[in-house]
């Protein structure tokens, strides 16, 4: 057995156990620090053409004893699991600096440095093992969202843009010596699945399989994702992935976050995180909400078994782990339930099929071999009317939409896409599940 196997075996173990600790805010931490241009330069980058400023991950090059500094203390404070900085380590996010080119070494760099300080401790603690997990943000850019108002079709990167990038961070990440991969921040769930993909192609293709943890993240008092999904339909569309945890940070504080974390935890078939703000910025974009307070609301989610794994995200610091860390450590970690077997599918509601559904209605008119209203709306490139056909199945009782495209005279693979993305940007369309229809497999 490796020494990650063995890491592995004591991490499954400690889950059975007890409440897992994760670490707090990393951006927070290094913003904490006052960083100017000269320090994210290092020696490598002073002669860099263009501002670096703000770019954290860079730090993983640049100023590794300051990074060290924060994880050590993390650890110290109680974490179990501590994650690497590299957040916006992708090729895409690191072209905002024009640094793209040095994104796996990024992810590479990260990863040794949490594992060097994580193996430190756990020589120091040995009945206290220590774990990494590889972060992996969500990217700038958005897969089911048009950046442009006036052309709701249009998106600024592609799926396997999107699986290129996430494949090479991955790659990098399990390089540097991670145990987890963590795909966290989650604001579009379509972004969550090419790194899913991602991750699940490195595996195959290096033989190295480590277990996913995906954390979502709700963005207000709608209780849904920025691409729309409602929690339970996000974790539909991606319990296929069968990750260790599923789990929701970011964006709200612990109060906020509560219905959202007891909702997964009666749905999730596998362990539970939450990993949330220090309350919500005030008017300076500072958190205020004090470790104490963070420890008695998230004591809360510990006493009524919602948690596996807790940590904080933005605003937290290595004082706000130490509180919660003592705060659930009395409490048992939330039991996995057994749930029965039915059909759950998502758009941006849930769907379930099961032993009490009599039949389930299929709307078959957005089938440009099945109604020719439909074929003359889409060669026609009338979409508007075309999403018009969509919209009335769902209102007249459709719970699912099939689409297809496929017919001697059409682009099928291209306006599969012009239209599902078009679907994508309707609410009252795409809050139900979607059948992909084709005989071609390019189309599917």
């Amino acid at each position: 057995m490796n020494d990650r196997s063995k890491r592995l075996e004591q991490l499954h173990q400690a889950l059975k156990e007890r409440i897992v600790v994760l670490d707090g805010g990393m951006g927070t931490m290094i913003q904490n620090l006052r960083l100017e241009e000269e320090a994210f330069r290092g020696e490598r980058f002073a002669d860099y053409d263009r501002e670096v400023k703000g770019n954290n991950d860079l730090l993983n090059l640049t100023q590794q004893e300051k990074l060290r500094g924060i994880h050590s203390d993390y650890l110290a404070a109680g974490a179990d699991i501590i994650e690497t900085n590299t957040f916006n380590s992708t090729g895409l996010s690191q072209a905002d600096y024009g640094l793209q080119s040095i994104a796996r070494e990024l992810n590479v760099a990260g990863a040794r440095l949490a594992r060097d300080i994580a193996d430190e401790f756990t020589r120091k603690e040995p009945h206290k093992p220590r774990f990494v997990a590889g972060a992996v943000g969500p990217t700038s850019r958005t897969a089911s969202i048009s950046p442009d108002v006036n052309n709701p079709g249009y998106r600024n990167v592609d799926f396997q843009t999107l699986v290129d990038n996430y494949y090479e961070a991955v790659d990098g990440l399990v390089e540097g010596g991670c145990d987890l991969i963590l795909i966290e921040t989650i604001f579009d769930t379509l972004n969550a699945k090419a790194a899913i993909y991602a991750a699940q192609q490195f595996f195959e293709d290096s033989g190295i399989e480590l277990p996913i943890m995906i954390s979502g993240t709700i963005t207000d008092a709608s209780g849904r994702t920025l691409s729309g999904q409602t929690t339970e339909a996000f974790y539909n569309s991606i319990a296929h992935a069968k990750p260790i945890s599923v789990g929701l940070n970011c964006a709200l504080g612990a109060d906020a976050l509560r219905p959202y974390v007891e909702e997964l935890s009666t749905k999730a078939e596998t362990y539970v995180s939450a990993h949330p703000n220090a309350g919500l910025p005030n008017e300076f974009g500072e958190y205020d909400q004090t470790p104490e307070e963070m420890a008695e609301i998230i004591e809360g989610f510990a006493r009524d078994g919602f948690l596996n794994i807790i940590g904080g995200c933005c605003g937290s610091r290595p004082d706000h782990i130490e509180a919660v860390a003592k705060a659930v450590a009395k409490y048992p970690p939330r039991q996995i339930p057994e749930r029965p077997k039915a059909l759950r599918l998502s758009g941006l509601e849930p769907f379930t099929g099961d032993e009490n559904t009599l039949f389930i209605n299929v709307g078959e008119r957005t089938n440009v071999t099945g109604s020719k209203r439909f074929l003359r709306l889409i060669k026609e490139e009338q979409y508007e009317e075309a999403l018009s056909v969509a919209r009335d199945q769902v209102e007249n009782g459709a719970q699912i939409i099939d689409i297809n495209m496929d017919e001697g005279m059409l682009e099928s693979k291209e306006v599969m896409v012009t239209f599902l993305n078009l679907v994508a940007s309707e609410p009252d369309i795409s809050r139900v599940p979607l059948m992909i229809d084709s005989s071609k497999w390019d189309v599917i």
